[in-house]
């Protein structure tokens, strides 16, 4: 076996932090856990296959080892039987996996099958600089700048991305949606787009929902009302108080996770697509995981 430490994209798991490295990390990109042992002959013709795609498809999806002698506990939580086996995780679920060493082309067409495909490589820039904090942009003047430059240039299809996510800032949903409707197919997957789509997803589901007080008392009058207590976490979010609209997303979790076919973890996960402050969406996704393992 190569060392697990010599790529940016394998790592040794262990049960300690199997939650936070392999459970957590899946939410952001698929997981493939490689259960070996140091005695098996064909894990020794697969662990470098497997780490060598890891480092060519660079971090499109990542790469986690479990020694399996080392490991035993883990190893009987998850049912493994032979050795090589490999699994799949993606938002933080199994969803396929396979026993055996097979060659590298079944190994790329498996990562195929699941649309996990080799990441461009990121140039590194040629000399860092002190970076200085730009000022806040004001969100109604940039759609209006950007509203300019699209009459200027009606063809580009990245002004109006652009304009679409300003016009969400602002609240102009509508307009935004047909901006995204109109998007030609390689900017309708781009990562920034998706983010939009899960910003209108929340905003429509406000259209007729109550007012944040009124699903307040309903909550406090019934905890269990799992249709109140998702509105107010929805309003929450997308009124910018993310912590608590994740907090009532949590609850939801705990007290029914089977709820309108799993509703609370969709919409955790839809939110943790569209919130830019790192450290909450990780603690999230931490406590997330916790209890779905429970």
């Amino acid at each position: 076996m190569t060392d697990a430490s010599a790529s940016a994209h394998v790592f040794d798991a262990t049960a300690a932090r199997f939650e936070e490295e392999v459970i957590g990390r899946s939410q952001l990109a698929p997981v493939l856990v490689d259960f070996w042992a140091t005695w098996c002959g064909p894990c020794k013709t697969l662990g470098p296959v497997l780490e060598q795609l890891a480092a060519d498809y660079n971090g499109a999806f990542t790469l986690a080892k479990v020694d399996v002698d080392q490991e035993r506990e883990l190893a009987a939580a998850v049912q493994i039987r032979s050795v090589p086996t490999v699994m799949l995780v993606k938002d933080g679920q199994v969803v396929d996996g396979f026993s055996g060493a097979l060659p590298e082309g079944q190994l790329r067409e498996f990562l195929k099958h699941h649309g996990i495909e080799p990441a461009a490589a990121v140039e590194e820039p040629a000399a860092v600089t002190e970076a200085v904090a730009p000022p806040p942009v004001d969100p109604h003047q940039e759609a209006v700048r950007l509203r300019k430059a699209v009459e200027a240039e009606p063809d580009n299809a990245g002004l109006k991305l652009d304009l679409a996510l300003a016009l969400l800032q602002v609240g102009a949903t509508g307009e935004a949606e047909k901006l995204l409707d109109a998007l030609p197919a390689n900017l309708a997957t781009d990562d920034r787009s998706v983010k939009a789509r899960a910003r209108l997803g929340f905003a429509a589901l406000l259209h007729d929902a109550p007012p944040a007080e009124v699903l307040e008392a309903a909550v406090v009058a019934n905890p269990d009302d799992l249709r109140a207590r998702h509105l107010l976490g929805v309003r929450r979010l997308v009124a910018g108080d993310a912590d608590a609209g994740l907090a009532q997303f949590m609850e939801m979790l705990r007290r029914n996770r089977t709820y309108q076919d799993g509703l609370a973890r969709k919409s955790l996960i839809d939110a943790f697509r569209i919130l830019e402050d790192e450290e909450l969406v990780s603690r999230y996704r931490r406590q997330m995981s916790a209890l779905l393992l429970s």
